[in-house]
Order: C-alpha cells, then structure tokens, then sequence
C-alpha cells in the first residue's frame, strides 16, 4: 500500500475520505436506532435501509451527470451537499417526525453512489494503474477498521448526547473532507460532452459492462454469489439461537468478521500482484465457499468464528480486485456511469438476497441455509474460472480510452 501513499496527492485524499469514513460509521447504526427508539418498531427501524438503497435503482441517472463533470470538483460538491442532507435531523423529536429520518437515509443513499462513482474516476486520474490496487486496499481497509468502532462509538454517543450531536459530527466529517480535497491538486480533463439522445447516454456504461469480456463474467459470478450472500443477514440471528447465545452475541461474530476483512484488505494487493484481478477475484469466492461450508458443518461455536474469519477475509478481496478491474478496464469517460451500473447490477440480488434469506430461516435449518451458499459460490467460482481461464491468472490489460461508449 505504501506505493499509493507516494503518489502525488493521494495522502491528501486518503486523509479527506477517512475522515468523511468515520462520520458515516458513526451515523449508520444511528439512523435506524433513532427509529426504533421513537417509535419502538423493529419494523420501521428496518425500514431505514430500505429508503436507504433505493436510490441505487436510479444511479444510472446519476452517473450519466457524473461523466459530465470533473472528478474533484464532483467529490467536494458532494462532500458539502452530504453535510448539508444530515442537518435535518436535527429536527427530529418524536415518532411523527420519523419521516425526516426516512428522508436523510434516502439522501445518503444517493451519497452512497455518487461519491464512489466520482472516487474511481478520481483514482484513474491520479494514479498509475499499477497502483490502483493498492490505493483501493488502503480505502477498504481503513473502512473495515471504522466498522469495528464506529457503530459501537455511534451508538454509545447516540445514548450519552442524543442522534442530534451524532449528526452535527457526521455534517463536519464531509466538510472536512470537502475542504480536504479541495487542497488536491489534480490536472482533470474536462469531459466533452457526447451528442447523443440522452438514453444511449444513460445507458452506456451498462453497455461497457455488458460487452466487456472480462467484466461481463465477473458480474456474473459475483451477481450469482450476492445473491446468496445476503441470507447471511437473517441467519447470523439463527446461529446464536443454535449455540444458546444472546442476541448481542452477534456484536463478537460481526468484529470477528471485521478483522478477517481487516487482515484480507490488508493483503489483497499481494494476491493481485500475484495471480491478477480476475484470479483473485475467484481466489475470494473460494475462500468465501471454504468458510460458509464450515459454518454448515461446525459442531462448534469456536468452528463457525474461524469460519466467519474466512468469510471476512473474503470479502474486501473480492471488493477490492473487482473495483480495480474496473477501473482498468473502463474509459474514464464511462466511469461514472459504469460504476453506478454496477450498483444497479448487484444491488438487485442484493435486495432479493435478503428478503429470501429471511423466508428461509424462518423454513430450514440455519445449516441448510449456508450449504446453499457454499455451493452457489463455488459454483459462482467454477463459471468464472471456466468463462475466462485464459485471462484468469495473469494481470488484465486495459482497455484503450478510444473504446466506443
């Protein structure tokens, strides 16, 4: 990772986004807790994830914008209009004011796309594509580390000093790391508008992942095993009923996982530089299968820790390969519109995969349940290794910026 750091500015951005990282760890936990202390529904508390992904289903909307602008120009605009969404909260009082909260998940969900989708193009500008990988490591490890503290500091200042306070933090993270980034100095392009009707416009970066030979089949095989993954939602609660734990029991799974993400950010530029963005790509979905098999079979609760340690492991992996091959293999005047296509792409299984998994838990056996995973992911695995083996352990060469949109 320490390559990313030598390259002009980096440490600058690293600095403006992890700060902007830690204020939304801290607000996450928050929004949904403030709900169900309002108005005492489990129900309406999960509803504030659902408002939050729904701006997804539009990011193609976003992303055609997106590719309009230049990146850091895109980064403290958005960076300063985040800040500016999460003030409202600071109206909320009682249950009747609950929509406020609705309506701030929803702001932050369009947050949730922009910036990433401005992020990549940002990266492509500043750094080699040798060091890409290292630079997207560094961001995801930094944000695996957040997600063991924020949430418990999130909740424990929600409980001392209220939602409000929490809010008035996260609004002066984006701004830190608005004026943050704004010190940057980045020799952009400004983007050239196309002439085109408006829908091929849209569309376009679906179109690149879509005919793109390499990323086609990875999103597949990670669209497939999302589509699993997200079972894992509803039966992390059947696991501790199993083994007669509490449901706080949950926290010591989840910060188990985190530092098996921790450790595989960590090391995810080695596998890389090793066997390319593809083969880790597969690598990580076999990893993945190896520990949801062994939280099927485990007759231990110590067994199914080391098994959500691969699991963790797994995941920044296969994040961090698959947003490098992206990258690499896409134009940076598609960028913005080929990284919020992917939102579209795999938010959808997502959604599905969670709304599934809470029918199945309610059915079969918890065990049952991760045997499923296992076997789609490997299966997931298997067809990406069949669809690209010749591309599969050597680095992905790029694509030319000449590439019609």
């Amino acid at each position: 990772m320490r390559k990313a750091f030598q390259q002009p500015g980096f440490t600058r951005l690293y600095a403006g986004l992890t700060t902007s990282m830690f204020g939304d760890s801290l607000m996450l936990i928050v929004l949904s807790m403030w709900v169900k202390s309002l108005t005492g529904s489990n129900g309406k508390a999960g509803m504030t994830f659902f408002w939050m992904v729904i701006p997804a289903l539009f990011a193609p909307l976003y992303g055609l914008y997106i590719d309009r602008v230049r990146r850091r120009p895109l980064l403290i605009g958005a960076s300063i209009a985040s800040a500016l969404a999460v003030l409202p909260l600071l109206l909320v009082h009682e249950a009747n004011d609950v929509w406020i909260v609705y309506l701030v998940a929803f702001l932050y969900g369009i947050s949730f796309v922009v910036i990433p989708a401005g992020l990549n193009g940002l990266l492509k500008e500043m750094m080699p594509e040798s060091v890409l990988v290292d630079a997207n490591a560094s961001l995801s490890t930094t944000k695996e580390s957040f997600r063991l503290i924020g949430p418990l500091a999130g909740a424990g200042l929600f409980a001392v000093a209220g939602g409000g306070t929490v809010a008035v933090l996260d609004a002066a993270s984006f701004v830190i790391a608005a004026v943050v980034i704004a010190t940057i100095r980045v020799p952009e392009v400004t983007p050239v508008r196309e002439e085109q009707h408006w829908w091929h416009e849209m569309t376009a970066g679906v179109r690149h992942l879509a005919t793109d030979p390499v990323l086609r089949h990875i999103l597949v095989a990670v669209g497939l095993t999302i589509l699993v993954v997200g079972f894992s939602e509803s039966t992390i609660y059947a696991i501790t009923d199993h083994f007669h734990k509490p449901v706080e029991f949950v926290g010591v799974i989840v910060t188990v996982q985190g530092v098996g993400a921790i450790a595989g950010g960590l090391t995810t530029s080695r596998w890389v530089r090793r066997i390319g963005e593809a083969g880790t790509v597969a690598a990580s979905l076999v990893i993945m299968a190896v520990g949801m098999a062994l939280i099927a079979a485990a007759a231990w609760l110590s067994l199914v820790l080391v098994a959500v340690l691969f699991f963790g492991y797994a995941l920044p992996m296969l994040i961090i390969a698959f947003n490098t091959l992206l990258q690499i293999r896409t134009p940076n005047r598609l960028m913005g519109r080929a990284s919020a296509a992917t939102e579209v792409v795999l938010g959808t299984p997502q959604a599905v995969s969670i709304a599934l998994g809470a029918l199945l838990v309610s059915i079969i056996d918890y065990r049952w349940i991760f045997a499923i995973m296992a076997a789609a992911t490997v299966s997931s695995a298997g067809y990406l290794i069949v669809a690209i083996r010749s591309r599969l352990l050597r680095p992905v060469p790029p694509l030319s910026e000449t590439v019609t949109a």
